[in-house]
């Protein structure tokens, strides 16, 4: 059932509402630092809307129906529900080691989702925007996604995850997506936040509404762990038409006759999500409710991957990293600080261990941790603990005064504009002009001079200010941090009086206050070894979850590296006709980033390939290079493209490189 909150305090509803949704996440295995990255930033987003008087909505949850979840059950010998219990617990307790502020979570196998998800099915079947036809098409099981044979990769692959996609035939309803592309179209033109960054928009119109939109299969026959339909229950509803109406079924929609949540809170202020999603979000999501006659999301926003190796995370390749050991080692306000200090949001970002260690030490230990430390230490032994008052002012106090009350309002602007990496930058330029004074000023030397006491309590007391202006600009941030540089300043009595407000103006610390050091809020690491450590933390827990799933993470890579496909004869190699070719063009394809077009001399005969290679080699690196080429290959055509054969690459690590021959040879020499 739906799991509500409290509302944190201070949350005085007193600038309207604001609602904010993560995706629903799969509950089909252990949700590692891509997943986080999300999540994280929307709890930012619902704590900063919060200290500025909003009446928050906070929405996540996971996404529990469908075939992959039934056959992963099955494989574990249990029951669908049995086995997404288990795993929405396990999810809850990482949102809760990470402090996730959600208001609601909501299951696809709530009473309440289900009600709702019947009631949508059926207002658009009686409104004929929902018939029963007969399917036939390629599908992709992880990706439970249906596609057509013009927008599959090379070798039939999925063109989100990559893997192989099969043939399926079944009876099936269908939703009229195709009915609503120019209405789509045109909201775009009027209503550009509906799908950002720009280039996500761009990518919508270019590769998805312009070319033409086809129906929507919405049911399936071929498994039963679903939600029936209304009217049929030998077809469940297709995973997308449920998974996203819950932004609207957890406010009660379809479950009541006045859903007060709905209507106090639809529509959603931001939509937030990975990249690789955004399709479902700003075409399929907005037809729905342009027939459902509902008001459309104010914004939709699909931010980049988080890489490994500049690889997107995946248990395939075993390059999965999870939240639980930084925060064993480091805290939580350093990992939620990394996710959106380190990264652009809106584009991808390779992680490693070494960058969060490196940006820990810099950011972190060196510059907030030793300011503050510095601070408090010089009040306690030149001012008795006590945070002195303003006497004798200089050029440089005002300097430091501006910037650190002109902040708040850039802040402002930045995170409602989802640039989470600029606000931080932005608030740790107080922190590197605060340090830059203190060397300026000097207040070692200062304190030696009876007759420069009333600088010196002015140094003093511009960076206590500075600090406490600081502290009240990251506690949606690094909420720990925030309470603990608070307390050193000796201002815990009146935290929770201090408000967004509050860090607009200067001279806010009351007369008499005493600060008292505490432990350094962040300890500097030695790298080299810390990265060891953390690597093999990691390790470990990986291993943990893989032996709990049955089977160590050495031992899945091992069985990976051994596996092998069915032996063949010689007659069947006979079959495969490989040739040298020669590259001679190379471009972009037009309709799918990851896809080059290239025109190869094969002997006396031009032939032209689509291959997925795009992430690996640029166009204008493959010009003049040999390469091998499967001939015989029946020619398909990808995204709309022909490609008459196959070039051949070794994979591994994620990673594709061309096979080529080590000596000259004539293109269109055989391979044998």
């Amino acid at each position: 059932m739906i799991q509500e909150k409290e509302r944190q305090q201070g949350n005085k509803g007193n600038k309207g509402t604001f609602y904010i949704t993560t995706p629903i996440y799969y509950p089909s295995g252990k949700l590692h630092i891509g997943h986080t990255y999300t999540t994280v930033a929307s709890d930012v987003m619902s704590r900063f809307k919060r200290e500025m008087g909003y009446d928050v909505t906070f929405l996540t949850g996971t996404d529990e129906h469908g075939e992959k979840i039934q056959s992963t059950a099955k494989a574990q010998g249990m029951e669908p529900k049995a086995y997404v219990d288990q795993m929405v617990e396990d999810i809850k307790k990482i949102w809760e080691s990470m402090e996730i502020s959600y208001d609601i979570f909501i299951r696809t196998t709530d009473d309440i989702h289900k009600k709702g998800v019947q009631k949508i099915f059926q207002q658009l079947y009686d409104k004929g925007d929902i018939y029963k036809d007969e399917y036939e098409g390629w599908y992709c099981t992880p990706c439970e996604s249906f596609w057509t044979e013009t927008q599959l990769e090379e070798g039939h692959k999925c063109p989100d995850c990559r893997r192989e996609a099969h043939i399926t035939r079944e009876e099936a309803y269908f939703f009229k997506l195709s009915k609503y592309q120019e209405p789509l179209m045109d909201y775009y033109e009027k209503h550009p936040e509906i799908c950002l960054p720009e280039s996500r928009k761009n990518e919508m119109l270019n590769n998805f509404l312009k070319p033409g939109l086809e129906d929507l299969c919405v049911s399936r026959t071929s498994f039963d762990w679903g939600i029936p339909v209304p009217f049929d229950e030998k077809h469940v509803i297709y995973v997308w038409l449920d998974a996203l109406s819950n932004y609207i079924t957890a406010l009660g929609y379809g479950s009541e006759e006045n859903p007060k949540a709905y209507h106090q809170y639809w529509p959603a202020d931001v939509h937030l999500m990975a990249k690789e999603i955004v399709r479902f979000h700003t075409i399929i999501w907005p037809a729905m409710l342009m027939a459902l006659e509902l008001p459309l999301p104010k914004k939709v926003f699909g931010h980049g991957w988080i890489l490994f190796g500049e690889d997107k995370m995946s248990k395939s390749k075993g390059n999965i990293v999870y939240p639980e050991p930084f925060i064993k080692r480091y805290g939580i306000d350093a990992l939620k600080y990394f996710l959106l200090r380190e990264f652009t949001f809106g584009q991808d970002g390779n992680f490693t261990n070494t960058l969060f260690l490196q940006r820990y030490n810099s950011d972190l230990a060196n510059d907030l941790g030793n300011l503050v430390s510095r601070t408090v230490a010089m009040i306690e032994q030149y001012n008795e603990g006590i945070v002195p008052t303003e006497k004798q002012k200089e050029a440089l106090d005002d300097e430091l005064k501006t910037l650190a009350v002109s902040t708040a309002d850039q802040v402002e602007t930045l995170i409602d504009d989802l640039q989470f990496h600029e606000a931080l930058e932005s608030i740790w330029k107080i922190v590197r002009r605060s340090n830059k004074y203190i060397d300026e000023t000097t207040p070692w030397i200062l304190a030696k001079e009876q007759s420069q006491k009333d600088r010196l309590d002015t140094v003093l007391k511009h960076l206590a200010e500075s600090i406490r202006i600081v502290s009240i600009l990251i506690k949606s941030f690094m909420g720990h941090t925030a309470a603990e540089i608070q307390q050193q300043l000796g201002l815990q009595e009146i935290s929770e009086l201090m408000t967004w407000e509050d860090a607009k103006v200067f001279d806010k610390i009351p007369a008499g206050t005493k600060v008292k050091k505490g432990e350094a809020l962040f300890k500097r690491l030695k790298i080299e070894q810390e990265a060891k450590e953390l690597a093999a933390d990691n390790d470990a827990y990986a291993n943990k979850i893989q032996q709990a799933s049955g089977g160590s993470k050495e031992t899945k890579t091992a069985e990976e590296k051994i596996e092998k496909k069915e032996e063949i004869t010689i007659d069947d190699f006979a079959k495969i006709d490989l040739r040298v070719a020669l590259v001679k063009e190379a471009e972009k394809h037009p309709k799918a980033d990851r896809l080059l077009v290239l025109q190869l001399q094969v002997g006396e005969e031009t032939r032209q390939v689509v291959s997925g290679i795009a992430q690996d080699y640029q166009p204008e690196d493959l010009v003049g290079k040999t390469v091998i080429y499967l001939q015989n290959l029946k020619p398909i055509k990808l995204r709309g493209i022909k490609s008459q054969g196959m070039i051949m690459a070794a994979e591994g690590d994620g990673k594709l490189g061309l096979l080529t021959v080590d000596k000259a040879l004539p293109d269109g020499s055989s391979v044998s």
